[in-house]
Order: structure tokens, then sequence, then C-alpha cells
């Protein structure tokens, strides 16, 4: 039996010779002149490039729908911005989508000025924009010339829909008219800078891919085809409702998208009886490490709280499906449900958190500096633009930046090392710097992304620690 003193001193000689040993580590640390950083994680909700809730035909700032309404029809000017922000996620991507009529209203006169006006807006509005171009759907018809084109009609004012001119999806004509507008878009956009994406719309109401008049999967594919040479830069989505394109579309690289996140009525429901089956089905559960997963909502947020529908469930399958992005139609985050958004927002994505970096405390210019660095991917799916990991020397009087050849869009959920060789700038001269570590957007080269770390400069890097760098033996 040992006595309350004599256990005390045990702990205390046990306590004493771990800090023994921690010190005789730090000082192995030390003589081996090497500095190693472990930032303090946040948890803050970030936002970042390319993922979280977008806004909906609308911009960062503008007017939320009030209730539970929305509207199909995309911005044609620019929005009168409210007197008061509203309370809504900032969102690094705008989604918008237009129909054919409001975009060709004449035969051969599309009205581009509607999407360059659009692209601009997001740019100002701090986003970037994604795009969808939309056939027609139950309250807005196929233009008027077209249906008076000569065009076949596939219904008649007889049938079930005999209000709506439903085209026949196989007559040429409608591949003629509906490819040059997707053609001539792709030559105008692919590329743009502030263009995010673009869904690939083909037939039915909303270009979504389904209908009760549907082609063969024949003419489904020419029409998609004409989104592979359309946009050869800018990402592409898949709608998911047509099994068949669903698999051929993403089997030559595409993300995918679905519009009925939520629904969860009890005799069917999107979330119990057809998205599940649908993803294994079509055999599409690992597109998210190459592609982006987009969604929408089941009507709006709003309409889930009052049907007392779990959110806690909705937001969980969100996750497993590796969301990115969420279009919550523009509409308010019901107030009890905040918190639970919130913790998407933290996981939907990418989220890179630096966990560990080593380099030598001294090191000659053009000289190796010895890096290792841990990151974890603390999201649910990679970055799909290729972010440019790059380190920075800073001082008083000079700095330089070395950009990385890690490709970050490899990062997928979980650790990530990076350790190739990085060397000090040629020219710096001797003196004490600041490490500091940004990932930079590809186009501008200036920090664009949010770490899930602390420090973060005004300037977007984040500063590591100190290094020495001394003269080049001759």
């Amino acid at each position: 039996m040992v006595d309350c003193a004599t256990g005390a001193s045990v702990a205390h000689r046990l306590t004493m010779i771990r800090s023994v040993l921690a010190l005789a580590v730090l000082e192995q640390i030390a003589l081996a002149g090497t500095v190693v950083v472990r930032p303090v994680e946040i948890h803050d909700v970030l936002t970042n490039p390319g993922m979280g809730i977008q806004t909906f035909q609308r911009y960062n700032g503008d007017a939320l729908n009030s209730g539970v309404e929305w509207s199909e029809e995309g911005p044609t000017q620019v929005l009168v911005a409210p007197l008061h922000k509203p309370d809504f996620p900032v969102s690094t991507v705008a989604y918008c989508r237009w129909h054919w009529a409001t975009l060709e209203p004449e035969e051969g006169k599309v009205r581009w000025e509607i999407i360059d006006l659009a692209l601009e807006q997001a740019r100002q509005h701090g986003q970037r924009l994604m795009i969808r171009l939309m056939p027609y759907d139950p309250k807005h018809p196929l233009p008027g010339w077209y249906r008076r084109s000569g065009a076949r009609r596939a219904n008649s004012d007889s049938s079930k829909d005999g209000t709506i001119w439903q085209p026949d999806f196989s007559d040429p004509l409608y591949f003629k008219y509906w490819s040059a507008l997707v053609a001539e878009a792709g030559k105008r956009y692919d590329g743009h800078p502030d263009l995010d994406s673009v869904d690939i719309s083909t037939v039915g109401y909303w270009g979504e891919g389904w209908s009760d008049y549907m082609p063969e999967f024949a003419v489904q594919r020419k029409l998609i085809d004409v989104y592979f040479q359309a946009f050869r830069k800018t990402p592409l989505l898949m709608n998911f409702d047509e099994p068949e394109a669903l698999t051929y579309g993403t089997s030559r690289g595409v993300g995918w998208r679905f519009d009925c996140l939520g629904d969860l009525r009890k005799n069917w429901a999107h979330m119990l009886d057809f998205y599940p089956e649908q993803i294994a089905r079509t055999g599409i559960q690992d597109v998210w490490r190459s592609a982006p997963v987009s969604m929408e909502t089941c009507a709006v947020p709003e309409s889930w709280f009052r049907q007392h529908w779990d959110v806690k469930y909705i937001l969980s399958e969100a996750l497993r499906w590796h969301v990115t992005t969420l279009n919550v139609k523009s509409s308010a985050i019901p107030a009890p449900w905040k918190s639970d958004f919130e913790d998407l927002e933290r996981k939907m994505g990418y989220r890179f958190a630096l966990r560990r970096a080593e380099w030598q405390q001294e090191a000659g210019a053009g000289q190796q500096l010895g890096l290792k660095t841990w990151w974890v991917n603390e999201g649910v799916a990679p970055i799909y633009r290729a972010f440019v990991l790059a380190f920075r020397f800073s001082s008083d009087r000079e700095s330089a930046v070395v950009r990385t050849d890690a490709d970050v869009r490899r990062w997928l959920p979980g650790d990530a090392v990076f350790e190739d060789p990085l060397f000090v700038p040629a020219n710096l001269t001797a003196g004490n710097y600041e490490l500091s570590v940004a990932l930079l957007d590809p186009i501008t080269l200036h920090p664009g992304i949010r770490l899930g770390i602390e420090g973060r400069g005004t300037d977007g890097w984040y500063p590591l620690g100190k290094i020495r760098v001394i003269e080049r033996a001759q």
C-alpha cells in the first residue's frame, strides 16, 4: 500500500523526468539549428473561393427573397442594393441562370450584354459567376421565333400539358439553334477569369435533362458534347436526373449537381428514395475527388423549417456526398438553424490548416531551406482550381516570394505533406527574415485563401517564424 506522501513524491519525480526529457528534445532541436512551428487553429467560418453557400440570381449584399418564394429569372440589369445588409453568408460564388427567350428574343440577336453585366457584377461583389442557359420552363416558353421556325412540336393543344409548347428534342432544328447558342457562349466566355463554372443544360424544363418527351440517348449525348467542345477551360457540371446522361457526363471529367436537397416528404422523397440510389447506381461516388459537387435546396430552408424536416440529417447527407457549393436561393436561413448552417460552412468544400512547419534556422542565399510542412484538409472535398502554394522571405529592406509546384488540388480530406526542396532566393542579402506562407490565386498571384489558423496578415500572408540568411560560401 502506498501512502499519499509517497504517491505525491513519485508523481513529482515523474513530472521532473518528463520535463527533463522535454528539455532534452528542445535542446536537440536547437542544436540542430531547426525551427519548428505549430500554428494555432481557429474555428471561424472561412469565406474561400469556389465553395460555400451561393447567392442566387443576385450578388453579395443584395436583398433576400421573402418567405418561401424565389425567382427563376436571372438578372438583366444592375440590382439596387437594400439600405440594410441582409443576414446572409458572404458568398464567393454567384449562381445565375437565364431562359433562352431572355437571352435571344430574336433569332441570331443574343443579348450577351446580360452575361457580360453579370460577370462584372459578380467581380465587383467579390464573387465569381456560375451560370446556366435554360431552354424553357412551365412559366417561360421557348422563344417565339423558334416556335414559328417550323420546328417540330412534341405535344398538341389537346395534350395534358397543351398550354406549354413542348419541343421535339430529336428535331435537327432544336440541335441547330440550341447548340449555336451554347457554342457562341463558349467562344465568348470559356476561360473567363470571373466565370466559376457552367451547367450542362440540354432538354426539358430548365434544361435539367428530363422530360415526358425524351429523345434517344444518342441525341442527348450529342447535346451534351456541345458543351465539351464549347467549354474546354471552364469547369462543367452535369445535372443529376437522367442516369445515362449523368454517367456519361461525369465519365468525361465534369462535376455533378442536383436541385432538391432536403426533400423529406412522406410518400416519396428525393433524399430517401432517389438521390442515394442514383449516386450508387451511376457509380459517381468518387467524382468529388477531381470535380465539384454542387447542390440546390428543394424549395428553400424556410420551407423545410415549416414542414419540420430534420435539418441535421439533411446537411449531414450533403457533407457525406462531398458538397462544395450550395444554392439556398438567396433566402433567409431560419434563425433556429443558423448554427447548423454555420457548421455546414465550416465543413463543406475544402478547409486547409497548417499543422506543423519545420526549417533550418540559418541558410545561405541560393541554398535549400530544409522546409517540411504538414497540412490537414478539414473539409469534405479538395479545391478544384490550381492555387499556388508559396512562401515569402521578408524584412524591412526587401522581400522575395518562392512559388512551389505543389498541386493543392490533390490535397483530399485528411493529411497532406509538402517537403519538396525549397531554396532561399539567391539574390537575398544576408540578414534576418520572416518566413510566411500563402495560397495564391492562379490568375492574380495574390493571397486568395483563408487558412484555418491564426495569424493572417492584412495582406493575406501568414507569418510563420524567423530565418537568418547568411552569406553563401564562395
